[in-house]
């Protein structure tokens, strides 16, 4: 990337365990705007939220699963 600004901060996944899905959406936005943050993480819903920012169509997107092996990070004894 030549120019942007991060708006919302990346969040780790909850609760720290189990398996998680990932999805990041990229929009192509016609001019500098502020883009709040959703309140909300659970039943987000993408198209809301673009039209709420007139966004259009995401331009690419990226989707994936993960899950944390148990004894992996965490304190150590």
């Amino acid at each position: 990337v030549r120019a942007g600004q991060e708006v919302v901060c990346y969040e780790s996944p909850r609760p720290s365990v189990g398996i998680h899905r990932f999805v990041f959406i990229l929009f192509r936005q016609l001019g500098r705007q502020t883009v709040y943050a959703p309140g909300w993480r659970q039943n987000f819903n993408t198209r809301d939220f673009a039209e709420l920012y007139n966004l259009g169509s995401p331009v690419a997107a990226v989707y994936f699963n993960c899950q944390r092996e148990s004894g992996s990070g965490g304190r150590r004894r």
